[in-house]
């Protein structure tokens, strides 16, 4: 079983995720943020991940802390649960409508991290979300999870709809990304015999 769990405490959050790579896309989400718990359903929906998460945290000051740790725990749960990442397609992009918004994703498991996000979203919240705080959760994701990822806004207005849009479509390439490739099983997607 491709899976992991990770728990994490600081001073400003105290997390607890648990991962199933290959789910049924069921999740059971308590960040503290309604909006948060909302993206995580999604991503976990769209993934077909099976992600419970918890957290506690700072939240009297904002949600800046919140969104950047959880985003911190899931990379190192999907990096843990990949293990030595034999298998894998490895590469993995989604091109996601919602409405008026059009998001491209597109993942690499690489190893090496690196955030490429042209994401401008019109409003500064989302309910009481910072709607910045989108770019700050898929950064420190991508610094766990040492992946490269695109994330490009093509077409949108509504900043939920962006944001929303940018969570399914990056599930949905990591969907791809994660998968087995059944005739290369037992081998590394990579010339260099390591990711």
């Amino acid at each position: 079983m491709r899976n992991a769990k990770i728990g994490r405490v600081t001073a400003e959050t105290n997390i607890s995720l648990s991962l199933e790579l290959d789910g049924k896309g069921q999740s059971k989400i308590d960040s503290g943020c309604g909006f948060l718990d909302h993206m995580l359903t999604l991503f976990a929906k769209h993934g077909n991940f099976d992600l419970e998460v918890t957290c506690s945290g700072d939240t009297y000051v904002d949600y800046h802390h919140t969104a950047e740790d959880i985003g911190i725990v899931l990379g190192q749960a999907f990096t843990k649960a990949l293990g030595d990442k034999k298998g894998i397609v490895r590469y993995g992009s989604m091109m996601l409508p919602m409405d008026e918004t059009l998001i491209l994703s597109a993942i690499d498991l690489s190893g090496r991290s690196g955030l490429y996000y042209v994401c401008d979203i019109p409003s500064p919240k989302v309910g009481n979300f910072d709607t910045e705080l989108s770019e700050e959760f898929w950064m420190a994701f991508v610094r766990s999870a040492a992946c490269t990822l695109h994330i490009r806004k093509i077409a949108g207005t509504n900043s939920h709809h962006i944001i929303e849009g940018t969570f399914k479509s990056v599930a949905r390439a990591l969907r791809a990304a994660v998968a087995i490739d059944a005739a290369n099983a037992d081998s590394l997607p990579s010339t260099k015999g390591v990711l």
